[in-house]
């Protein structure tokens, strides 16, 4: 039965770099306080990019990484929160920007887990025979809603954007995209938020989100291997959701995966909401330190409390 693959990776991130000695002269914060609480030691803010900037400059890499022409491809699918364009959306936008012919179009905005929810999309529109190559991007601002008084959260976030291209998997031998698993937690959806004021600003209950993250996440991993037909054993890397250090280490330990690359790219990026998994996977693999080839559990979580996760085949 034919699946689907990652074909290319691309990601951007913005040049300026904000350090934690800049936020401490900006809140009451210091640097030990934020490496020992996040991992955080610099995140990037874009000054004059925008939301499609940075899709189309991440979609652009992937696209010409994957070595097709614009018209291949059949579906652009965005991955954001924080975009503030509503329509035309960001992935049509994207879509002119490089020259892609009547693709359709649209955003997802599941927050962190979005680029995991949209990879899921294009891969069932792939094996359904809806598309035969699919833009699926994660792209966020998240400096255009962070409260920059507010030292809980303006110490978090960062900018940037990471893209895939999925394509038509003929074979479908289990070694290119494995089955999703995604839901959510609506009863404690407030727990990270975008609030409702005129300009909305990054919100979240910091220890309930750390309690769930660390103690519901790692079966919810466990279970993608389960679906994708591998142990976590077996893993040769594993790329969350950068959204602090210590849960991250704190899910590869429950998944006693010790021997798994692990992205830990929050500690140079902070939390780049949707657009932290596809660009810590292709950081890694730009590298060369995950080879391709390689069976890596994808995980994404936070607002809503929503999470979506798969095991993918390196490209």
């Amino acid at each position: 039965m034919p699946g689907s693959r990652i074909s290319a990776l691309g990601h951007y991130q913005p040049e300026h770099i904000l350090t934690n000695d800049d936020l401490a002269g900006m809140v009451d914060t210091n640097d030990a306080w934020i490496r020992q609480r996040t991992g955080i030691v610099t995140r990037r803010i874009a000054r004059d990019e925008s939301v499609t900037d940075m899709a189309a400059a991440a979609a652009g890499k992937a696209l010409a990484g994957a070595g097709l022409p614009p018209a291949d491809i059949d579906m652009v699918v965005v991955a954001t929160c924080s975009a503030m364009d509503r329509s035309p959306n960001i992935a049509t936008q994207v879509a002119g920007r490089l020259g892609i012919p009547e693709a359709v179009g649209f955003d997802v905005n599941n927050a962190c887990a979005g680029f995991c929810t949209a990879l899921a999309t294009a891969d069932h529109a792939v094996r359904a025979g809806a598309a035969r190559h699919a833009l699926v991007v994660g792209a966020e601002k998240m400096s255009d809603v962070t409260d920059w008084t507010d030292r809980s959260t303006c110490i978090l976030l960062g900018d940037g954007a990471g893209a895939a291209v999925v394509s038509l998997d003929p074979a479908g031998d289990g070694t290119g995209i494995g089955p999703v698993v995604w839901g959510s937690d609506p009863s404690r959806g407030a727990a990270v938020r975008l609030d409702d004021d005129w300009h909305p600003h990054f919100r979240q209950d910091g220890q309930a989100v750390f309690r769930w993250a660390t103690t519901a996440l790692a079966p919810l991993a466990a279970e993608a291997c389960r679906r994708a037909g591998i142990t976590p054993g077996a893993l040769g890397a594993i790329v969350t959701h950068q959204a602090n250090l210590r849960i991250i280490d704190s899910i590869v330990r429950q998944l006693d995966a010790d021997q798994a690359v692990v992205a830990r790219d929050v500690v140079d990026s902070g939390n780049t909401s949707a657009a932290s998994v596809p660009l810590a996977l292709a950081k890694l693999v730009e590298r060369g330190e995950i080879p391709g080839g390689t069976p890596t559990l994808l995980l994404g979580f936070g607002g809503g409390l929503s999470w979506a996760g798969q095991v993918v085949t390196s490209p």
